[in-house]
Order: structure tokens, then C-alpha cells, then sequence
């Protein structure tokens, strides 16, 4: 039975279309509701400008998802051509055996859309934010989404998914810090997790990674090269919280798949966040200054101040990171 591959390509254009399209709207309602970056010290833009980013993003996860879903449950219960019945049986198969985990996917992400709007909407004391954070991975790991490495023992699993998941997530916070670069940077690791799963005939796990790839290209061109609607904390952290769920769906490792050297993969789909997030904690970690704090010394700012435009500071961070994921492939 061959794999429908337009699927992939629905995937990603209803993703695409379902944040393009909804992202006025949700402009709209952040700029009634308040919801908004104001002007500061730090900051380039002079008006407070729609944190309306994560909640289209969101949406263009689960506008197709819903629909995906009930015309699936069409085409089996009433026995209609709306899905020719090879991508009936290879999705219903999919659903049948990873139900749980889809399930816990799609809700860990609003779990982790909800901690970031709330830091969004009422600044979250750094305690409250990471307790919310810890409780949402800790759910994704108890429902059966976990690392397995080298050690066969169960607690070691729990506690490097736990490990995992909130460390993408804040190196993708900590990333959120000039126009574009954490949306673009998201969207290539989405890409590379997305031909990874494909060529090792992982179809459930494409799917959601093209997915994730198209709501955030949706985004794209509100947020670079001049921003109009910023990602905001609520969007950061689902970005992150699905490129590291990305990595983990796929088992790089296990008994029944064990290739060592294949949990480099996610390390350098992702390097560019992780080794951000390494450099930034050293560095706050040797001037004693508490590590949640931010300041201007990434990996952006840092070739800004070499002389790089903020643009093309965005587009050399895109272009490591697509090399990066391009080397994952050897």
C-alpha cells in the first residue's frame, strides 16, 4: 500500500492558508483585548504592536486538524469518496495505534500556548512560568510521548523528556528576539524533522511537522522583514514545545531501532536554538545575573553589533541553521 504523498502538501498549504487567513482577525482582537507589546527600553518598535502570533499559529494546527478529522470519520462511517481509501486505511491505522499521543500532542500544545499567553497578558513570575511549563511536559511524557536513549529505565525516560521539552522551549523563548528569526528558524526545523520522518516512512509525524511548517509560514511575512503582529510568549512557546515534540515522535533510538548515532539529529536540526541557549546561560551564569533575565547578548545581537543589519543578521542565523539541518542528513 503506497502512501497518497498530496496529503503532505495538503498538510502544509491548510496549515498556511488557516493562519493567513485568521491572523487579521486575531490582530484585531489582541489590539481590543489589550493584548499587546508596548514600547521599552529594548525594544525597536514606538507603538505597541499585536502579540497575536502564537494564537494563529494555533489555529492553523487545528483548523485542518478539525477538519481532517470529520472528514475521516465521514469516509469511514458513511463509506463516501472523500478520501480515496488508501489514505482512509493508512490514517485510520495511524489513529487507531497513536490515538493517546496525538491527543497529547495537540493538548500539551495548548497547555503550552495558555503558559505563554499568560505570561503574555500578566508577566508570570519566572517560579509560575517554568511550574506551568514542567506540568505540561510532565503530562506529554506521562502519556506515552518519552525519549528512549540507552538507559532502559523508566524514570531516566520521564525525567530526560521532561529535560527535553522545557529546554527547547526556552532556547526558543530566548530566540524570540528580533523580527522573523525564532518564526523562521522554527519553520526549518519543522521542515528538516518533516523530511526526516518522510523518508523513513513515518507519514502521522510529517504530516504534523508540515503542519507546524505551514502555520508558521502563514506568520512569516507578518513578523519579517518588518513586524506588524509579534509571536509573543504564547507563540515561542508553542513553536518550541513542537520542535521538541518533533524530535521525540520519531524514536531515533530504540531496541527496535538502534541506530546510535541518530539522536544527533534533533541536536543539529536544532542547534542553532540549543547552542544559543548554552552561550546566553554561561554568559549570565559568569556575570552572576539571574539566567531568565534578558539582554542582548545572542547570537543576533551579537552580529548586529558587527555590523550586520538586523535583517541580514535573521538571514545568516536562517542560513546556519538550514546548513546545520542539511548536515543532519549525513
Amino acid at each position: 500500500m503506497t502512501f497518497p504523498f498530496n496529503v503532505y502538501w495538503l498538510a502544509f498549504a491548510s496549515g498556511f492558508l488557516s493562519t493567513l487567513l485568521t491572523l487579521p482577525w486575531w490582530r484585531r482582537w489582541c489590539l481590543r483585548v489589550g493584548l499587546v507589546d508596548d514600547p521599552g527600553p529594548r525594544k525597536i518598535h514606538q507603538s505597541p504592536v499585536p502579540l497575536a502570533g502564537g494564537l494563529a499559529v494555533m489555529t492553523g494546527l487545528f483548523v485542518p486538524l478539525l477538519i481532517a478529522t470529520v472528514v475521516l470519520k465521514f469516509s469511514i462511517l458513511e463509506r463516501q469518496s472523500l478520501l480515496d481509501s488508501s489514505t482512509v486505511r493508512w490514517f485510520q491505522y495511524g489513529f487507531e495505534r497513536r490515538l493517546r499521543q496525538l491527543a497529547a500532542v495537540f493538548l500539551g500544545a495548548l497547555g503550552m500556548l495558555a503558559v505563554g499567553w499568560l505570561d503574555d497578558k500578566h508577566e508570570l513570575r519566572p517560579a509560575v512560568k517554568f511550574g506551568g511549563q514542567l506540568f505540561v511536559a510532565a503530562l506529554v511524557a506521562a502519556a506515552g510521548i518519552r525519549i528512549t536513549l540507552f538507559v532502559d529505565n523508566i524514570l531516566f525516560s520521564y525525567a530526560v523528556t521532561i529535560l527535553w521539552i522545557l529546554t527547547v522551549t526556552n532556547a526558543c523563548n530566548f530566540m524570540d528576539n528580533m523580527n522573523g528569526l525564532c518564526t523562521g528558524l522554527g519553520l526549518i526545523g519543522a521542515w528538516s524533522f518533516a523530511w526526516s520522518a518522510a523518508i523513513n516512512g513515518q507519514y502521522l509525524v510529517t504530516s504534523i511537522a508540515l503542519l507546524t511548517c505551514g502555520a508558521l509560514l502563514g506568520f512569516l511575512p507578518f513578523n519579517f522583514p518588518r513586524a506588524t503582529i509579534f509571536l509573543g510568549d504564547a507563540g515561542s512557546h508553542l513553536t518550541g514545545y513542537l520542535l521538541a515534540l518533533l524530535a521525540i515522535l520519531p524514536h531515533f533510538y530504540s531496541r527496535e531501532n538502534p541506530q546510535t548515532l541518530a539522536v544527533l539529529k534533533p541536536l543539529l536540526i536544532l542547534g542553532v536554538f540549543l547552542g544559543d541557549l548554552v552561550w546566553v546561560v554561561w554568559l549570565r551564569w559568569r556575570l552572576r545575573q539571574p539566567v531568565y533575565v534578558g539582554d542582548n547578548n545572542h547570537i543576533s545581537h551579537r552580529l548586529v553589533r558587527r555590523g550586520l543589519s538586523r535583517t541580514r543578521a535573521v538571514l545568516t542565523i536562517w542560513l546556519i541553521a538550514a546548513i546545520l539541518g542539511w548536515l543532519s542528513f549525513l
